[in-house]
């Protein structure tokens, strides 16, 4: 028996170390979302590393909601993560991004208003 007999084409496509850290950080996010727990999370990254196929990284996908599923989080949104460096490093930094942040976020609300209004401003 050859090796195009043994790997017809229904055989399995091998997990590139690449998928592997994919689906690891998949899983991270996951757990930071609070879908996962410690140990759930530590025993599907461990099956993550040891998994051969692509087949095995989305069996530990696949009770949890794939990206489409998640909510979209605004564009102009304050990013927390950004305000607490800036609040650590340059507090002055810090206002003027939360104030920036604040004045788009009023100016969206009002464009929404005017177009709920009908008005064309």
């Amino acid at each position: 028996m050859n090796y195009s007999e043994e790997h017809g084409p229904s055989a399995p496509i091998r997990a590139s170390d690449a998928e592997r850290d994919r689906v690891e950080a998949r899983l991270q996010h996951h757990y930071a979302v609070g879908r996962l727990t410690l140990p759930e999370l530590e025993e599907r990254v461990a099956v993550a590393y040891e998994a051969r196929t692509r087949e095995q990284l989305d069996a530990l996908l696949r009770d949890l909601p794939g990206e489409a599923e998640e909510p979209a989080r605004p564009a102009n949104a304050i990013d927390s993560r950004l305000l607490i460096i800036l609040l650590c490093c340059s507090p002055p930094a810090a206002l003027v991004y939360w104030l920036i942040c604040q004045r788009e976020a009023r100016q969206r609300g009002s464009q929404l208003r005017a177009l709920e209004n009908g008005d064309e401003t």
